[in-house]
């Protein structure tokens, strides 16, 4: 009996010592800049941004969006409908900027969300909880009312987020979601090799945060998991990490195929044929299982970053959100 209790002391002292490397020296790699990622912003026009307006969140914190009032025709273009742009994985509301502008001259009321954690949205990198950027746009659709539909559109680990919240408790909010580029979980078959060069993941610190929290440990949470491949210039505007929370927040949960079960309102999704992060030829076969059929809409030989900046692929996404 000494010996099998001294065999389990044993073995309870190693697994703790596994899980204090994982979390002390498993961090995420430094990674270098993507190109395809951080070079076509510079050809972008950003002159005529609007200025950031906020809103109050339940817990006091003031988070940033930029709106965008509808223009052309209102004879022929649905000018009740309001799109809410989310932004993909280190960027921030201004990014959306070139297809937000698109979106409003279709005729849309476009509002473009600073996600908690970054941009002017609270501490760059960090979330408090998991669940809270979902309260967030919950916030913002109290806070800025709409006379009219209004469907949450996002890009990327934006797009995943969108996922997250038409799958969860917050899907009446909307009665419509578009999904550009979305990414669904590391190991969906979309994702290509080492998320394209874009994040470096600190598997074990990952690994090791995510068994914690499953016993209801979160003392290590503010820790980074993820690091995105920004070049110098971009690195002082956007968010280089994420700490355990946002990263586990700002996307869709593991099960992500049930979130697809779960959403119960229209979506729709648009990629690139030319996608270097995902495998966008597989997203039909993963959103088979949705309570609604799901249309996935391929541009041809638009790329990921291209999908909001590149004018080939703004029909398309018109497309869906008038569908």
């Amino acid at each position: 009996m000494k010996t099998m209790t001294s065999m389990f002391l044993a073995s309870a002292a190693m697994l703790v010592l596994i899980v204090a490397a994982a979390i002390t020296w498993g961090g995420p790699r430094p990674i270098a800049a993507l190109d395809s990622i951080n070079a076509p912003f510079t050809k972008a026009d950003f002159s005529d941004v609007p200025p950031p307006r906020y809103f109050t969140a339940r817990d006091g914190t003031q988070l940033a969006w930029l709106h965008y009032a509808p223009a052309g025709d209102p004879a022929a273009t649905d000018t009740r409908r309001r799109i809410v742009l989310v932004h993909g994985s280190s960027a921030r509301a201004r990014s959306m900027h070139p297809l937000a502008r698109a979106l409003a001259r279709a005729g849309f009321t476009v509002d473009a969300l600073d996600m908690r954690g970054h941009g002017d949205s609270g501490p760059r990198g960090r979330a408090d909880h998991v669940g809270q950027l979902e309260d967030d746009v919950a916030d913002f659709m109290q806070a800025v009312p709409h006379d009219g539909p209004s469907t949450l559109a996002g890009f990327s680990s934006g797009g995943g987020f969108v996922l997250r919240l038409a799958g969860g408790l917050h899907q009446d909010l909307f009665d419509r979601y578009l999904l550009l580029a979305p990414f669904l979980h590391h190991a969906a078959p979309t994702q290509r090799p080492d998320n394209g060069g874009w994040v470096s993941v600190g598997l074990p610190r990952l690994i090791a945060l995510s068994m914690l929290n499953r016993v209801g440990i979160r003392a290590w949470n503010h820790l980074p998991v993820l690091r995105f491949g920004l070049n110098d210039a971009a690195r002082e505007f956007l968010t280089g990490s994420y700490d355990y929370t946002l990263a586990t927040a700002f996307r869709p949960r593991d099960d992500y195929r049930g979130d697809i079960r779960r959403a119960r309102k229209p979506m729709r999704i648009v990629a690139g044929t030319q996608d270097e992060l995902f495998d966008t030829s597989r997203y039909a076969a993963e959103f088979a299982g949705a309570a609604y059929p799901v249309t996935v809409t391929l541009v041809d030989g638009v790329g990921h970053i291209g999908l909001t900046l590149d004018e080939r692929a703004y029909p398309a996404i018109i497309a869906a959100c008038r569908d």
